[in-house]
């Protein structure tokens, strides 16, 4: 909790250290507290990634990630759902939802064109507009706001996993 305050996307003291995030109540065990706790839960996860070395084709932290390697990774040992290895495969994996990006909830994965491809570039969604990710070769893994001019030109879409944020919302289609 103390680095999603450091990192403004909570409010400092604003929860108690068992919640994991805004809307979230550690005494909901309905539904809807589960899959908020899921969704925490796999953010939460990814965080713990932040300053891994960015690696073409890493799958894992001792020896770097890429955008997909970083994604897989943390769905399968947060949630243990098994994502395609590469971006634009991840993008068009059966059982994912589209989704519009005012849509978004933390734990979506978002899309966008780096290499002048559709879907080449991917990252999780993490609230507040912000999202994390494993950027490029000399950089590591981190956090950046979807609403800086870059990420806005080439946001491609955003899925969803059902067993993370449940599908309870009208899913219009999405690019």
């Amino acid at each position: 909790m103390r680095l999603l305050e450091q990192r403004g996307l909570l409010p400092v003291n604003s929860t108690p250290s068992t919640a994991a995030l805004p809307g979230t109540d550690s005494t909901d065990k309905s539904l809807l507290g589960q899959v908020r706790s899921t969704a925490s839960d796999l953010v939460v996860s990814a965080m713990n990634f932040i300053g891994v070395r960015y690696r073409r084709g890493g799958n894992d932290a001792t020896e770097g990630f890429d955008c997909s390697g970083f994604t897989r990774h943390v769905f399968e040992n947060s949630i243990g759902l098994v994502l395609p290895r590469r971006a634009e495969e991840q993008a068009k994996a059966p059982g994912l939802l589209k989704i519009n990006a005012s849509d978004l909830r933390p734990g979506d994965l978002v899309f966008f064109n780096t290499l002048r491809a559709t879907f080449s570039h991917v990252g999780i969604y993490i609230g507040d507009g912000k999202f994390i990710h494993a950027p490029r070769t000399g950089s590591e893994v981190r956090i950046e706001d979807m609403r800086e001019s870059y990420w806005v030109k080439r946001f491609t879409g955003a899925r969803r996993v059902p067993q993370v944020n449940g599908n309870e919302l009208n899913n219009n289609p999405a690019p």
